[in-house]
């Protein structure tokens, strides 16, 4: 098990909390919930070691051009693939009201 941990520039804090995925299905889950002001802050627990360049890499497409609101972002992975990471978290940003 590995801890990795990111940040981004950011708004102003997010509204609203939600939790989307499920960690024992043998997919991923992401808890996302309102952060500081001007941050975006992304812990993930993963059980893939030596995967923070593939992170790292997934979070700048994936933020790049957009203007997200602060937000605590909590991932726990299980080995998921880079295209359901990105589902869940969209996801997430929809349950939370930010496109």
């Amino acid at each position: 098990m590995e801890t990795l941990t990111f940040q981004f520039p950011a708004a102003a804090p997010g509204r609203g909390r939600t939790l989307v995925g499920c960690v024992s299905s043998g997919d991923l889950e992401v808890l996302i919930e309102p952060g500081r002001a001007g941050q975006l802050e992304i812990q993930v627990v993963t059980s893939v070691n030596g995967s923070s360049a593939r992170w790292s890499q997934l979070f700048q497409r994936l933020f790049d051009g957009r203007t997200l609101p602060a937000l605590k972002i909590d991932i726990h992975d299980f080995g998921a693939t880079p295209g359901v990471v990105r589902l869940r978290l969209e996801q997430g940003f929809e349950e939370i009201g930010h496109d």
